[in-house]
Order: structure tokens, then sequence, then C-alpha cells
């Protein structure tokens, strides 16, 4: 039996592996959340886990009255999240919580010599270098989950051999593909969360409103695959039916296809290289009829042009604007600042960030804390002079 530990497990992505894991007989002996007890606690009396972790420790005592009855351990915060990580007899930790709290625990199971199914961003985006020398130091395993990655490692199976010419990285362009930014100066937090396609949490959702989310995915393509900038194009796929193609030498280009449902790269992270049986539709390509490809806004889009200019300089650039985004993101949910601003705010942190080499997650979590300082106080001084 393949056992396995998942961080994020009320999400999108964790509530979903779940029914993989039912399905299939995957041993869950870890799970983890940031608030939300009385879901994880239904988790946890459903499968059982060894140890379940909230990392909102003013939570803790909720969740230990709700499985009081269960031999369960429960640990709390990032000491909680690295106990988890670090778990003996784990065949694979699922990452998918959101944020720079789920790079340190990624090193961890990584140290442990666990491998990896990775769902958070922030881990490649930011540490990206180290995360990589780490996982290869170690002989661990990273398998992404993100359709996009999966997509671009499932058209390599098979081509390692291979030299890439370069990927082509889907985009379904969000709620307001083709508007101006005078069309979105004045967008709600509804309209922003309102995705054609997919069911995913706010942050994730706001992040493709404003390509963000491509732009991490960029990134987190190069440190994957081990290419450079120039190496991956950016395409604008409504459908979302093509999640990613690879170009090799000869022009041959191949795609992996198929309906927008997450379980699909899910249950490959976790069962590679096995295919079997899933539960989602069929792709019918003369349901959809026609796809289109086009090209993507780098104008309007300020997010998607900070995030290459931010990999294509190095260093702690990723980690800054990372950083600035998830800032300026959850002041835009909570109606401090505008949608634009989201843009501006994280190309302002991508262009007036000084350039340094990173060496340690302190280099990382620093340019982190730099860059949340920085919106802060643009935040605040913009609504003083207002």
């Amino acid at each position: 039996m393949k056992t396995m530990t998942i961080l994020g497990s009320t999400g999108s992505i964790g509530t979903q592996a779940l029914e993989v894991a039912k399905k299939h007989n995957i041993k869950v002996k870890a799970l983890a959340a940031y608030s939300s007890a009385e879901a994880l606690a239904k988790q946890a009396e459903k499968f059982l886990p060894q140890c379940v972790c909230i990392f909102d420790e003013s939570r803790k005592d909720e969740l230990c009255r709700l499985l009081k009855s269960k031999d369960i351990k429960v640990v709390t915060g990032m000491e909680g999240l690295k106990e988890i990580a670090s778990m003996d007899d784990v065949d694979i930790m699922l990452n998918s919580v959101v944020g720079m709290v789920g790079l340190v625990p990624t090193l961890t199971a990584i140290e442990n010599g666990t491998d990896i199914a990775l769902a958070n961003k922030e881990t490649l985006v930011a540490g990206g270098e180290l995360v990589i020398k780490k996982a290869a130091e170690k002989g661990v395993k990273i398998y992404p989950v993100d359709s996009e990655h999966s997509a671009i490692f499932q058209c390599l199976q098979g081509n390692s051999g291979n030299r890439i010419k370069e990927i082509i990285l889907t985009a379904s362009g969000g709620p307001f593909f083709g508007k101006t930014k005078a069309d979105l100066e004045n967008v709600t937090v509804e309209q922003a969360l309102a995705h054609p396609n997919w069911s995913m949490g706010k942050k994730i959702t706001v992040d493709s409103a404003t390509l963000m989310n491509k732009g991490l995915e960029f990134i987190e393509a190069m440190w994957l695959f081990k290419l450079r900038p120039e190496q991956i194009e950016i395409v604008v796929h409504r459908q979302s039916v093509v999640h990613s193609a690879v170009e090799f030498e000869d022009n041959s280009v191949i795609a992996q296809m198929g309906v927008p449902d997450m379980k699909i790269p899910i249950q490959y992270a976790l069962l590679y290289p096995q295919r079997i049986e899933c539960d989602v539709k069929k792709l019918s390509l003369t349901d959809y009829g026609t796809l289109t490809f086009e090209k993507p806004d780098y104008d309007t889009f300020d997010c998607l042009r900070a995030c290459i200019k931010a990999v294509t300089v190095g260093g702690n650039l990723p980690a800054a604007v990372n950083g600035a985004n998830e800032e300026a993101v959850a002041a835009f949910l909570s109606g401090r600042i505008g949608f634009l601003d989201i843009g501006r705010l994280v190309m302002s942190v991508c262009e007036n960030t000084e350039r340094k080499d990173i060496s340690s997650v302190e280099d990382i979590l620093e340019a982190d804390r730099l860059a949340r300082e920085c919106v802060r106080n643009k935040i605040n001084g913009e609504r003083l002079t207002k």
C-alpha cells in the first residue's frame, strides 16, 4: 500500500487528492490545514491519519475537542508542518498549501528523503535553486501537480533523451481576457473571483485574473525542466483543453490534452508512472469544435511582465515579486486597494529591488519580508496622501 501525507488537505487540491487516495487505496498518514478545524476533523475521522496539523494555533483546542475520541496526534504552526514533512515510512508528500508557508516543509521533506507532489508554486518561485539542488543531492523526485507542468512532464515521458527547443505554456486568460486597463479600473472582488474554467481558492483565482499565476508558472517551469526564459512561450488558450506542449529540436510538438479537471494531474503525480482509471469526464474534441490560441497582453497585465523580468534578473527578485503579490492580493481581497493596484505594486517592487544572490532559506525569507513591507508602506502612504 502506498503511503502519503497532505499539506493543505481542506483546499481544492487536497480534497481531490483524498478522493484519489480513497479510490486507489493510498494510506494517508498525516493531514494539515491552515485554519479549517471542522473540515480537518471530518477528514481525520474518515481517513484516520496518525497526525493532523492546524497551522493556526488558535484553532488547536477546537480541533482537539473535535477529535477527542480518536487516537490522532494534533500539532500546530510551522513546527507542526515540519513534523509531518519529516515523518518516516511516507512514500510521497503532497504540498498544496498556498503561499510562502510551503517552502520550509518542502525542504524538510526533501531532507528526509520523501518524494514531493508539488502544487505549492511558491516553493520553486522563491526557492527554486535551493530546492532543485537539494532534491538532486537527496535523490528526491518532484512530481508537478499544476495542470500545465504536469502536461509538460507527461509530454517528456519517453523523450528524455531528446532536446527541448521550447515549451508552450497555456493560459486560460482568466475572466478579463481582452480587457484593457481602462476596462479593469473598477473591477470588484466578485468579478475577479469568477474564473471561466477552474474552481480554485480565492488567492489563486485572483492570481489567474491578474495573470500572476501564469508568471509564477513560468518561473516554476524554468526550474522543473531546466529551461532558459527564452525557451518558454505563453499562449492564451481559452478552452483549457490543451494543458501545455513541448517543442523538440526537430520542430515536432507534443501536447497533453484533457477536460479541465485537476484529478488527472493529481492522480498522475501520486501514482506515477501508472495510468489507471480516473473519475473525470472523457474529452470529446467534437463537443468543443474549435480550440483557439492567442498571445497574452503583457501591457495590460503587469504581474505577468514582472514575473518574467524578475526571473530573468534572478537572485532574490522572484521571491520579492512573489511576496509583493501575496501582500497585494490580500489587500485587494480585503477591499484596501483596487484590482489594477496589484500589478502596479508588484511591478514597483520588481523595479526597485536590488538584486542579491540567494544562498539560504533565510535569504529567501528576507527577500519576502522586505517586499511585503514595501507593499504595506506603499499602500499606507498612498492612503495618507489621499
